[in-house]
């Protein structure tokens, strides 16, 4: 085979290649694409696409239907009665039958198709309270997933930094064992301390990669269509104070959902009493008599007996479920003002911690490692010394990661309290 048909072949299965590169699945591609994520493109996907809330577009027809059958009159019925028929001696024909054919139903009192109405509208407002706190918590969620995922991307650049400052190490450290002003043992030190810093970054690396797949489970993504997080870690906003966001919890979802359990409760109980007042029965028809060939109208009514002795039980029970919520409420009131109160410390000494260390700590961390560095460089220190300078520095960068953290979680926790996200994707969620 001559060098060009070679050449050629070569070149057609690169261009085969290529194009099969192109063609592949983007579900089959091991390059994460270079894009990047915001928390606002994350709640946007995650309150279009996620089935938890979805389904309340169901439950919101179901309701539909439930209403509609309330809203129906008593049914009517047709009924055909034969007497004196197939007997024996003057009865065996139908020469002496009677026929009645009637028409018959039953007149509600009490109001009970104004309760059953009452009740079926009772249960949508609090279906509607409830995804709107399904959203909320969504959010929550979600927001506090972005968060974590942040925040192992900024250790990850730490990290990054670590292996860079360990491969700085391990080259001087050589350059001093070379010079003899060093021993062999600083270098296997060296060694180490690079191979451990490494690990780190690939534990770091591995997490983040996980932290991305349950970011991306939120809106149902079979994994991350993004390659970093866009996001600020260290801005905070203001946080009002306790007693104002303790009012705004109380008027939150949480709290709207028993309300609107406490008027549904309510409604049962009223649909309950309306039970207790007897429906009356009624009928009309026509009797045919075949021995004389006449016609005669029947009508009659029937009132069952002791309906309100009958339906008490009912009516207790509907009372006590009535009651019940209102304690419900003011537990979960509690709960929640102590969740309140401690995010609200949380944050507002976490955000102190943020500023303390960045103006205070790190600078003079910053200027320690440069004079350890030097220092180290002239034998007036000890490798223990600068490697200690080192550590205290990215330890201090650590830190600060975590306290940001810490007062962005709780942040998001305020938040979600009270309600803040819900008034801008009110508008999003599943009818």
């Amino acid at each position: 085979m001559s060098t060009q048909v070679a050449a050629r072949l070569h070149f057609a299965r690169r261009a085969r290649l290529l194009i099969a590169l192109v063609l592949l699945p983007a579900g089959f591609s091991h390059a994460a694409p270079e894009t990047s994520l915001t928390l606002g493109d994350a709640t946007l996907r995650t309150m279009q696409r996620n089935p938890e809330l979805q389904v309340f577009r169901w439950r919101f027809q179901a309701l539909d239907g439930q209403r509609y059958t309330a809203d129906q009159a008593p049914a009517w019925s047709v009924g055909l009665d034969s007497e004196n028929v197939l007997g024996s001696g003057d009865y065996s024909k139908f020469d002496s039958a009677e026929f009645t054919l009637s028409l018959s139903s039953v007149i509600e009192l009490g109001g009970k198709r104004g309760q059953r109405l009452a009740v079926a509208d009772s249960n949508y407002a609090l279906a509607e309270a409830e995804q709107r706190a399904q959203a909320l918590d969504l959010l929550g969620r979600v927001t506090q997933d972005f968060i974590t995922t942040l925040v192992l991307q900024e250790k990850l650049k730490i990290a990054s930094e670590a292996v860079r400052l360990a491969e700085e190490n391990q080259r001087l450290v050589l350059q001093r064992v070379r010079q003899g002003a060093a021993p062999e043992a600083e270098s296997l030190r060296a060694k180490a301390a690079l191979s451990n810093a490494k690990m780190e970054q690939e534990a770091l690396s591995a997490e983040y990669s996980s932290r991305k797949m349950v970011l991306a489970t939120a809106w149902g993504g079979q994994g991350p269509d993004f390659a970093k997080l866009s996001g600020d870690l260290f801005k905070f906003d203001a946080v009002s104070d306790f007693e104002s966001l303790y009012q705004r919890v109380a008027a939150g979802p949480t709290i709207e959902v028993y309300a609107g359990e406490a008027r549904l409760r309510e409604a049962e109980l009223q649909l309950a009493q309306s039970q207790s007042v007897a429906d009356v029965g009624w009928q009309v028809g026509v009797r045919r008599f075949e021995d004389v060939n006449e016609s005669a109208l029947t009508a009659g009514i029937s009132v069952p007996l002791f309906s309100g002795t009958r339906n008490r039980g009912e009516v207790q029970s509907a009372m006590a479920a009535r009651d019940e919520v209102q304690y419900r409420r003011e537990a979960s009131l509690l709960a929640l003002r102590a969740r309140l109160f401690e995010a609200w410390q949380a944050h507002r000494s976490s955000v102190k911690a943020v500023e303390q260390i960045r103006v205070e700590v790190l600078p003079a961390l910053d200027k320690a490692l440069v004079q350890t560095r030097d220092a180290y460089q002239r034998g007036r220190y000890s490798y223990i010394d600068w490697i200690a300078a080192q550590k205290e520095l990215l330890d201090a960068r650590f830190a600060l990661i975590d306290a940001a953290s810490t007062a962005l979680l709780n942040q998001a926790l305020i938040e979600q309290l009270t309600a803040e996200p819900l008034a801008e994707v009110q508008s999003l969620l599943p009818r």
